[in-house]
């Protein structure tokens, strides 16, 4: 009865709504006149370097950031007015924390800027920063901030696992009747959004961009020399490049170009109480609350309270008119009827954790629309299809992403950092963080639907799926009912002893694994030895290892050399728009054509002694590591690449992808007397760690230098011909040796229950000396593997730990990896099979 009290009593005086706002409406309201700017069509010139359409913070921050750094004519175009869209109405939090590691970096550099915005552009930005407490109220909860914690001592800000004592301590207000703790971080807090933005609007216009209001974009177009044509109601701008930073716009923006964002806007609501005595007697501001459990967040807002519910996806409000049919050109500013009802469940939870807020008394309701993608992580960078095209959209947490997204994202090279159904994604907001997860919602997409030949063949024999760039690939597969089910887990699932059994398989008898999700881009028209493949990288200006590939070299077609490259399934954009953007850059236009054949072209790993395929001698002598062939297989024409991941003797087997079921089934019908085995990339992790094979995305990418990675052998600084990033490599290796210089190693790890997997810290003498960047266990040595950085000086011998989820266990550098690869043990014998403990 008390409940239903509380809930009516805020819904009696959520119908007495005020009409005060938060100082960033307020400010905006007053402001129109004060803000406009003179119009386009008195520019000088309709000429840029390049145009970014939005005025919200990623619009202003990026316009900011590229004058800062020296670029000319950098204009930007507003529909509206500056902040009008979802930035003036943001609830402003700040923070440090993120579980993605480079996206942390991003917050971390918002706050820097943000904390000193104010004394470079004399603009106020209302910054408080009281710190945040993210409540830990179960024990799921508390194995989630362990595995958190596991993952900041290595990054660069500051963040504690405090316990119940001390989080009274920072919240005077807290019911402490369920809290068993918090991840507190110091310096955390908010901002006001339309502050912060006019602020960076300053600092922008003192380093030369231009900025517009009222100016609404009409048409885009692009012409054969890459030029950008811009059409608004002032006329015509031509540039070089061109920044989607719309916001809720940027969808509709989008479609003038021909794409199709996968962006939609959300019902985001919060609300704002009266003077709380409790709060009005506090001798310090709040941190910022987030009861991940109940799924809001709290904040001090004067000498009130400010409440942001993350709807369930049962109640959520999606714009789906504004996905379908576009945004209203006339909503700029404007918000939605609050509809309290949907919050009201979150609102009681809000009471229960701090009781002052029972006898509050509602101010102001706001109702607006953030926006979001599928998988909440941004759509950021260049699109594949148009040249130049930069899209910042779809971040749902855009005020602390502006600062950091306006800086990473560069027009020229490549981001500094390594940077991936709606509903689902704002209804799980704060749900727990699990390593390995999955979300379900919309699959299997179209693409892994309608193109995976062998989803259904798969699916029947076990397979549990993971989603991989809309492919659904197997990450093991299950034999047993308890096995064939996603059950979440921060220790060993139930996929552990699936992965035993595929590792074993693989390593003693033979296995099959679907890899049709690599990407396959093919290009014609460059030199090489026909029917051999080697193993590649892409290098940024910068030196770091921007993407690796295996390159074939396809006999002539048509007179017309022909290569097939190989990458993982999650990089296949960010690798087609580089290998097209450098064919652009270096003017090959017309001399080299690539074509992404992923979805035509299916692929099986086979690993074991599968000599009866074909007959063709499949043996290391006749067909050497690295050789590619054009083979027959149950009348399956097929490119055969002697390479695999595993280590294990093994190939990749190319065919059309409506001749994959085939191809497979031939493959498990000669397989089944050795004892073949599906496996998963579960099993794949483990059994390439064995080998020290690296991984793209993990031991290396943008972050990263070969040379640290242990790619030194893949790069030849004494070759005449220059390449990109030779010169920023060899400078690099001068640096290896100096003290700080960190090195790629393996760690033998001593896990019981949880495994390594990658971004664990890594402490030396009490200090955090590196981090982990993948692992796994290994089934034929007994232990846990990992790969990290660490310092260049550390030798094999020496005796770390590494944090696994909240405790530190020992950890040993080796010197070589634990399992040689299959033909290297023909070379020097050592037990392979599975049980045994030898390091």
């Amino acid at each position: 009865c008390s409940k239903i009290n509380k809930s009516l009593a805020w819904a009696t005086k959520a119908g007495r709504l005020t009409s005060s706002w938060p100082a960033s409406v307020r400010a905006l309201s007053s402001s129109t006149e004060q803000q406009r700017q003179h119009p386009l069509s008195k520019r000088s010139s309709n000429e840029a370097e390049v145009v970014i359409i939005g005025g919200g913070i990623v619009g202003v921050s990026t316009a900011y950031h590229l004058a800062k750094a020296g670029v000319k004519d950098v204009v930007l175009l507003e529909k509206s007015e500056l902040t009008a869209g979802s930035t003036w109405h943001a609830a402003g939090l700040t923070t440090f924390f993120h579980p993605g590691i480079n996206v942390r970096r991003v917050h971390y550099y918002s706050m820097q800027l943000y904390s000193q915005l104010e004394a470079e552009t004399d603009q106020p930005v209302g910054l408080h920063t009281p710190g945040s407490l993210r409540l830990i109220t179960t024990p799921t909860r508390m194995d989630e901030a362990r595995y958190q914690m596991s993952r900041a001592a290595w990054c660069q800000a500051e963040q504690h696992l405090v316990g119940p004592e001390k989080c009274l301590e920072l919240c005077p207000l807290l019911n402490m009747s369920t809290v068993l703790g918090g991840i507190y971080n110091p310096g955390d807090g908010h901002i006001d959004p339309y502050s912060v933005t006019m602020a960076l609007a300053a600092g922008a216009r003192k380093y030369g961009a231009e900025l517009y209001q009222n100016s609404q974009v009409r048409a885009t177009s692009q012409d054969s020399k890459g030029i950008w044509t811009i059409v608004t109601d002032h006329g015509e701008l031509k540039s070089k490049h061109l920044v989607n930073a719309a916001g809720f716009h940027a969808r509709d923006v989008g479609k003038l170009s021909g794409l199709d964002l996968p962006i939609i806007p959300v019902h985001h609501q919060y609300v704002i109480t009266k003077a709380v005595p409790e709060v009005v007697q506090l001798k310090r501001e709040l941190p910022v609350l987030r009861d991940l459990e109940a799924s809001y967040y709290l904040r001090q807002e004067k000498q009130g309270l400010l409440v942001g519910p993350y709807e369930s996806a049962e109640n959520m409000m999606l714009c789906t008119d504004w996905y379908d049919n576009g945004v209203p050109d006339s909503f700029g500013r404007e918000l939605f009827e609050p509809d309290l009802g949907r919050i009201m469940p979150h609102l009681e939870r809000a009471m229960e954790m701090v009781p002052a807020m029972q006898n509050a008394e509602i101010q102001s309701v706001i109702s607006g629309p953030i926006t979001y993608n599928a998988e909440n992580a941004g759509l950021i960078g260049p699109v594949e299809g148009p040249l130049n095209y930069w899209l910042l959209g779809g971040l749902g947490y855009g005020i602390i992403h502006g600062g950091g997204v306006g800086k990473y994202v560069r027009l020229v090279g490549r981001p500094e950092l390594h940077a991936r159904e709606e509903r689902e994604t704002y209804g799980l907001n704060n749900a727990v963080g699990y390593p390995k997860e999955e979300r379900f919602a919309g699959r299997p997409t179209k693409r892994a639907a309608q193109t995976s030949a062998l989803y259904d063949e798969l699916k029947s024999a076990g397979a549990e799926f993971g989603f991989h760039n809309g492919w659904e690939q197997p990450h093991w597969f299950g034999l047993t009912e308890e096995e064939r089910r996603y059950e979440p887990s921060f220790r060993r699932g139930n996929w552990f002893p699936a992965m035993q059994r595929e590792c074993e398989g693989v390593l003693n008898r033979a296995g099959v694994m679907d890899i049709t999700p690599f990407s396959k881009p093919s290009s014609r028209r460059i030199p090489g030895p026909v029917n051999r493949t080697c193993i590649t990288h892409m290098l940024t200006p910068r030196g770091r290892v921007f993407s690796e590939m295996t390159l074939t070299c396809l006999p002539a077609d048509d007179g017309q050399q022909k290569f097939r490259a190989l990458t993982g399934s999650g990089s296949e954009m960010h690798d087609l728009i580089w290998l097209k953007d450098w064919r652009h850059k270096l003017r090959f236009q017309d001399g080299v054509k690539i074509d992404n054949v992923t979805d035509s072209i299916g692929c099986l790993s086979v690993a074991g002694p599968l000599s009866s395929l074909t007959s063709e001698s499949l043996d290391a002598g006749s067909y050497p590591f690295l050789q590619a062939k054009q083979l027959q297989i149950d009348g399956v024409d097929c490119l055969a690449i002697r390479i695999s991941y595993t280590g294990e003797l093994g190939w990749e087997l190319y065919c059309g992808i409506g001749e994959l079921a085939r191809l497979y089934k031939s493959i498990w019908r000669c397989g089944q007397p050795l004892g073949l085995v599906n496996f998963g990339s579960y099993a794949m992790n483990s059994l390439r760690l064995e080998k020290g094979f690296a991984m793209w995305g993990a031991e290396m990418n943008c972050d990263t230098g070969p040379l640290e990675a242990g790619l030194g052998g893949f790069i030849r600084l004494g070759k005449s011909a220059d390449f990109v990033g030779k010169a920023a490599v060899a400078e690099a290796k001068l640096k290896l040796q100096q003290d700080g210089a960190r090195q790629l190693r393996m760690l033998r790890v001593d896990s019981v229950d949880v495994d390594p997997e990658g971004n664990e810290s890594v402490w030396l003498d009490g200090k955090v000396v590196g981090n982990t960047t993948s692992g796994s266990y290994s089934f034929s040595r007994g232990h846990g593997l990992a790969f990290a950085y660490v310092p260049a000086s550390l030798g094999a011998g020496t005796q770390l730990e590494v944090d696994l989820l909240g405790r530190r266990v020992p950890a040993v550098v080796l010197s070589k990896p634990p399992l040689l690869p299959e033909q290297a043990r023909k070379k020097k014998p050592e037990a392979a099979s599975v049980g045994s403990s030898q390091q």
